[in-house]
């Protein structure tokens, strides 16, 4: 995937066509980088898990064709001048697009088989296990979400045009308007692009977000306790989760996300407000077994610990 994103990207400097609005070769380099993430996230994921397991890496091998023949299809399609997504109007589109469902169908549940093995491992401490595990349960959300733009839309149903097209990742317009740049949303209706991208990424953002934690806990003794950093990975999951329910929210109302109304500026102001709340409660230092002249745990994500049973339950 690293490589086909380095193709695609020669592909939008020497290949000027456009497709709905966008540089033919921008679709490939986006989903080419998506993959290589989502690959990378889940080969960390999976090598801390000890023993190494059969079935995981059988799951992973499934990610990987399932990757591979969708982005081969995208890229198959680029060549051609065609649409990948939601294009039906020959029998060959048909066929390659109806092959791209059924692919994305296997990858999630190859995904779904990954997020089980590692509900049932130990993963390192507290706060690393459940930052994978959250961050697997909302990716799985995210991609789930993505099957809301195959749905016909109202005006492919009242204009006929399911002959050609079926499903828009637009909402209250049509595909290839005024986007945002680097992304590409669109900026005058809703997107179903956003959550779908909130979702998947959180598989990489709650790790990510943990690391930033341990890096910090060498100016900030508090983070040093590994419970402190539990609870704030519990916070940034919910604020994740309920950030996914917003954007989903704003997009199937039809409204751009840089467009926001004042129920969606409320929503977001309560979340904000509950999030900061979140953290003030989760900063305060447990009152059990620690106090001023107790040594904060030294734990860290990258150090598995002793396993005990219930420790990685959430308090």
């Amino acid at each position: 995937m690293a490589g086909l994103a380095v193709v695609a990207a020669a592909g939008l400097i020497v290949d000027d066509r456009v497709l709905v609005g966008a540089p033919i070769w921008f679709k490939p380099f986006k989903f080419a980088l998506s993959f290589a993430a989502y690959g990378l996230t889940l080969a960390w994921m999976l090598s801390r898990h000890a023993p190494p397991s059969r079935t995981g890496r059988w799951a992973a091998h499934t990610v990987v064709v399932a990757g591979t023949v969708e982005m081969a299809i995208i890229t198959g399609q680029t060549i051609r001048g065609r649409r990948s997504h939601f294009n039906i109007e020959t029998p060959l589109d048909q066929g390659l697009f109806t092959t791209m469902g059924l692919t994305i169908a296997v990858l999630w549940v190859a995904t779904l088989v990954i997020a089980v093995l590692l509900f049932r491992a130990h993963l390192g401490d507290r706060a690393a296990t459940w930052a994978i595990r959250l961050g697997l349960l909302l990716a799985l959300a995210g991609l789930l979400l993505g099957g809301l733009m195959v749905l016909p839309t109202p005006e492919q149903q009242a204009a006929g045009a399911l002959r050609t097209l079926v499903g828009a990742h637009s909402v209250g317009v049509p595909d290839g308007g005024p986007a945002m740049p680097l992304t590409g949303w669109n900026t005058t209706g809703g997107d179903l692009r956003i959550p779908h991208f909130v979702g998947m990424h959180a598989l990489q953002g709650l790790p990510l977000f943990l690391y930033a934690i341990e890096a910090l806990s060498g100016r900030c003794a508090r983070l040093r306790d590994e419970r402190i950093r539990l609870r704030l990975v519990l916070v940034a999951a919910g604020w994740t989760a309920a950030l996914l329910a917003l954007v989903t929210w704003q997009a199937l109302r039809g409204q751009a996300l840089i467009h926001p109304d004042a129920a969606t500026l409320g929503a977001l102001a309560a979340v904000t407000a509950a999030t900061a709340a979140g953290t003030f409660a989760a900063l305060r230092r447990p009152g059990s077994g620690t106090g001023p002249g107790t040594p904060p745990a030294a734990t860290t994500a990258g150090t598995a610990q002793p396993h005990h049973p219930g420790q990685e339950l959430p308090a």
